[in-house]
């Protein structure tokens, strides 16, 4: 008796999702007044900030922009500190009117005093998005804002006049995201997770995302972006669930209800992570730790998985039960750097 064939779920590499930003990033170029100069800093003997250094020297190259990279600290020299030296590298590179973009290899010294130094690069040369001024428009949904109101002292920019094209409208420009996060909704634009059909801004509604791993450089941006986009999104971190969704909990009979809320609100959910998994339409793992694995068993059946850490978090039979399987978004990241910059 024959048995049927079992087939596995698309093993889906970032290649080819990464040549079409790669594309975009080339034919920008020539429309620059002169070839964009980003600078990096490596403060740190660490391995993974020395090959994401090369890594970016390589493509900056093959593209034509200019990069600088300034060691300092224990990347210098073997008798600095780790960290030697980096505020006052930032500081000169703010200065520096050569320099467009400035982007620090973290982590070097811990979560606290790393996210100081992220506040210390310029946001007029900040292309990893991590000033808090980004952060601001990013969970308020603040989509474009003028240019000027990254020099001003105060927290709201002016709101942009409303578009559905997903273009700034005039006067304005597109507010810089966090690479990853980025990298990564552009990787669910691409396989089709965002409906186009929808409006701009609620392209992902109808979805239903588990991200695990609430920090703040990739798990808690990338919750909010993709509730602000409509999706109900679960955040899975080690003390706490969370659903974050711009839909109001209770819909109102009267006919000028509120679709949805201007940005993300943040609920207590009562869901254990299996309870999530087995709804979730996307899986989105970033957990920095080589042991832990989401197990396949709790995955929902035809459900989209991507890994985000550096280590794989999903076990090795994911795709018996995931449609498809991004196992690292790393080189879409590196051109959401150049994008934004």
């Amino acid at each position: 008796m024959a048995t049927a064939e079992v087939r596995k779920g698309l093993l889906l590499k970032a290649d080819p999702i990464a040549a079409a930003f790669r594309d975009e990033v080339k034919a920008s170029l020539p429309k620059c007044t002169r070839p964009p100069k980003l600078i990096g800093i490596l403060a740190t003997s660490a391995a993974p900030s020395k090959n994401y250094a090369e890594f970016t020297r390589r493509q900056c190259e093959e593209l034509g922009v200019e990069f600088v990279l300034k060691t300092v600290g224990a990347a210098a020299s073997p008798d600095l500190g780790e960290g030697e030296g980096v505020e006052e590298a930032i500081l000169e590179a703010n200065e520096d009117p050569s320099i467009h973009g400035i982007m620090v290899y973290f982590p070097i010294f811990g979560a606290q005093q790393d996210h100081y130094l992220q506040q210390v690069v310029s946001p007029l040369k900040d292309v990893e998005g991590l000033h808090f001024k980004f952060h601001y428009n990013l969970y308020h949904n603040i989509r474009f804002i003028e240019p000027k109101s990254l020099l001003s002292s105060v927290s709201q920019p002016t709101p942009a006049p409303e578009t559905q094209s997903g273009e700034p409208p005039e006067g304005f420009v597109k507010s810089i995201i966090p690479c990853t996060p980025l990298a990564i909704v552009k990787c669910l634009e691409y396989i089709g997770v965002y409906n186009t059909i929808l409006p701009y801004g609620d392209r992902a509604y109808g979805k239903t995302i588990t991200v695990i791993n609430r920090s703040e450089v990739v798990g808690r941006p990338l919750a909010a972006l993709l509730a602000n986009d409509g999706a109900r999104v679960i955040s899975v971190d080690i003390d706490s669930i969370q659903e974050y969704t711009k839909r109001p909990r209770v819909v109102s009979d009267s006919a000028t209800a509120q679709r949805y809320h201007p940005r993300h609100v943040v609920h207590p959910c009562n869901l254990t992570l299996q309870d999530a998994l087995a709804i979730s339409d996307v899986v989105v793992s970033a957990v920095p730790s080589a042991s832990y694995k989401v197990k396949t068993e709790w995955l929902k059946d035809g459900c989209i998985c991507l890994n985000v850490a550096a280590d794989k978090n999903f076990e090795k039979d994911v795709r018996d039960k995931a449609s498809i399987y991004i196992p690292a978004v790393g080189k879409v990241t590196i051109f959401m750097l150049l994008r934004n910059l």
